[in-house]
């Protein structure tokens, strides 16, 4: 850490252990008052981590409230990289979520889904592989692991013919910068109650809107800030060929993490379960695309 630029000026370093990156991370403080966030990975990692910086600064200059980038380099002799970020003050927006009204949740969901258009306006590097041919791979390598896994999900064969049935339906889609991992885990909501993005160690390009697979944790946080959403990403109700994606990616996505979880113990296996039974529910098995979260009669102000 001695490596790193400035290190002579922190006179607070904290590790943090939250999340699931394998990043270590640590909260800083430096003598000039500065707050920062400290992220080491492996120096195996130094092109993607490279990548991710520059990607980050591209979207700080898109005016999006987040941890924006402050330094990048080599530390630990050559061993490792890291990344310098600031620091967003605030507290987790799925713990502050629940203590405020619906109409608040709405409003920083919308919020949310018009900051997510604009990380979205990055185009993806043109040499990519097209985005059909690529994810119905990615599809058909989740499936064949969730089948070898040896664990079973209740409503797999809904899920499985869900996916069957509508691979078509990536044909010409677009693809752009992806967060990654966009959901209420990863996002601040200061006291004064407006919102910062963090974590975007998982960035990724591909089709804007397959970005909406992980909204299963935040509609069950709150249905009115993954309804606001939406509405804020569209401006209004999304089209319902956009349901029908979103179906296609959260099944891709629930199979996927049975495998994904094993490691990780019991625990996190029960939490996919659950989390698989209660998405097969707002779907209604797989029979109709508008998850039942979605608040289209809602009596709360919509614009």
């Amino acid at each position: 850490m001695k490596n790193i630029r400035g290190y002579e000026t922190f006179v607070k370093v904290e590790p943090l252990h939250k999340g699931w990156s394998g990043d270590q991370k640590y909260y800083i403080e430096t003598a000039e008052g500065r707050r920062l966030l400290l992220r080491i990975a492996d120096s195996s990692e130094y092109s993607r981590k490279k990548t991710e910086f520059a990607m980050m600064g591209q979207v700080a200059a898109l005016g999006v409230p987040m941890s924006r980038p402050v330094d990048f380099g080599i530390c630990d002799n050559g061993r490792s990289v890291y990344l310098l970020l600031t620091w967003c003050e605030g507290e987790d927006a799925e713990i502050v979520l629940p203590r405020l009204t619906e109409q608040e949740q709405y409003r920083l969901g919308k919020e949310s889904g018009e900051l997510l258009k604009r990380i979205h306006s990055l185009p993806a590097p043109e040499e990519g592989e097209e985005w059909s041919s690529r994810f119905n791979r990615k599809a058909s390598q989740k499936i064949e692991k969730y089948k070898a896994c040896g664990i079973k999900l209740n409503g797999d064969t809904e899920m499985t013919g869900y996916i069957e049935n509508n691979r078509h339906l990536l044909a010409g889609r677009p693809q752009y910068y992806q967060h990654g991992d966009y959901h209420t885990g990863n996002m601040i909501v200061s006291g004064e109650n407006t919102l910062s993005i963090i974590d975007f160690n998982r960035f990724d390009f591909g089709d804007p809107w397959e970005e909406f697979n992980r909204i299963v944790w935040s509609a069950a946080v709150s249905p009115q800030f993954a309804t606001g959403q939406l509405d804020g990403y569209f401006g209004g109700k999304p089209p319902l060929e956009f349901f029908r994606l979103l179906a296609f990616y959260i099944s891709s996505n629930l199979l996927s993490s049975i495998p994904w979880a094993i490691p990780f113990g019991e625990e996190e296996v029960v939490t996919m379960k659950k989390q698989a039974e209660e998405v097969l529910g707002w779907f209604d098995d797989m029979r109709n695309p508008v998850p039942t979260w979605y608040l289209q009669d809602s009596l709360m102000e919509r614009g």
